[in-house]
């Protein structure tokens, strides 16, 4: 366990800057997500922390040493990859063991070792299997088990998940986040699946084309995000271009002119959240007519398109009742608060 900070950390190839001047301070026993789409330098990142990426400016401390250009095995991080990285002529005993084994500890040490890595992820049992004889969610636990076995200061998760089915996927991440807690492990975990990042971060690092575009909690970023690519990444949301057209007044590209957050005169997007518009209702400072273009059933929650203009659709989702709920070809009444729509400006 150990305190991780990264102090303006780049990685360029030729004129591309990979990643550009990232800085965060992660707390001993800290659990933090770098979200992002492909390409934005979130794995980047995570390599040039283990050693694996040399970087090209910037410097990585990890318990206040710093380990910038120290080789893998002298950082003491532990590493799973997104394809599991076992070998395959080897039992999980003996993957497990293998970083063990390349430290030079004692074998009676090592066994102990390995024994209990195996565990803590539940895996006991499987000790005498080969890789190629465990599921997709067994063969993930001994990748964890590995990178637990050596004890490291700092546990790396690269899309650690993203080859499993969506059941197990959910199983798994819950897993991860309480042995990380138990154990009290500092965690960087990489992904750009948002409801994985959300469900298991202490903190959330949003990026994109190399950058930081802004670090808080699930509510920080959904709530109140930074800037029109955060609120448009982190969770479902319809953007309505038009223009702020005066305190607290909004006009639609499509028209409609609508109550919002103030923000400043000119061209902008407003920004609505599915889950804050509703079916009719009183005291609203929206009402606008619309019409249901499409309708996905997703058990707990309906998911409807509405026509609001030529111009303009948004997303709505209701909770799901079990009772008659609007089909394709409806016409509804949309309304909502003033504060549910976030406005920036372009």
């Amino acid at each position: 366990m150990a305190r991780l900070e990264l102090i303006d950390l780049s990685k360029r190839y030729g004129e591309h800057a990979a990643v550009a001047g990232v800085t965060l301070d992660v707390a001993d026993g800290e659990f933090l997500v770098l979200l992002g789409p492909s390409g934005c330098g979130k794995t980047t990142t995570l390599r040039m922390i283990a050693g694996l990426v040399e970087p090209s400016d910037g410097r990585t401390q990890i318990g206040g040493t710093d380990v910038t250009y120290l080789p893998p095995w002298r950082r003491n991080t532990g590493m799973v990859f997104q394809s599991y990285a076992l070998f395959p002529h080897m039992t999980v005993a003996e993957n497990v063991a293998f970083g063990l084994e390349m430290r030079k500890l004692a074998k009676a040490e090592i066994e102990v070792r390995a024994r209990e890595a195996l565990r803590l992820v539940r895996l006991e049992a499987f000790a005498g299997r080969l890789p190629r004889q465990l599921s997709g969610g067994q063969q993930q636990r001994v990748a964890l088990a590995r990178a637990l076995a050596i004890r490291p200061d700092v546990l790396l998760l690269d899309e650690p998940l993203s080859n499993l089915d969506a059941k197990l996927r959910e199983e798994v991440r819950i897993e991860i986040r309480e042995l990380q807690g138990q154990l009290g492990l500092t965690t960087i975990m990489v992904t750009h699946d948002q409801e994985e990042a959300l469900t298991v971060a202490d903190r959330l690092v949003v990026m994109a084309e190399g950058e930081i575009r802004q670090i808080g909690s699930q509510r920080d970023l959904y709530e109140r995000p930074a800037d029109r690519f955060v609120a448009g990444f982190v969770g479902r949301s319809t953007f309505l271009d038009g223009r702020v057209t005066g305190p607290g007044e909004f006009e639609t590209a499509g028209g409609l002119q609508l109550k919002c957050r103030d923000g400043a005169p000119g061209a902008a997007a407003l920004v609505l959240r599915p889950e804050r518009l509703h079916l009719g209702g009183a005291n609203m400072d929206n009402r606008v007519p619309g019409k249901v273009e499409f309708v996905s059933y997703l058990g707990p929650v309906l998911e409807l398109h509405v026509r609001l203009s030529p111009a303009d659709r948004v997303l709505v989702q209701l909770p799901n009742r079990g009772d008659a709920a609007p089909a394709v070809g409806d016409e509804i009444e949309l309304t909502w608060h003033r504060d549910a729509g976030m406005v920036f400006a372009e």
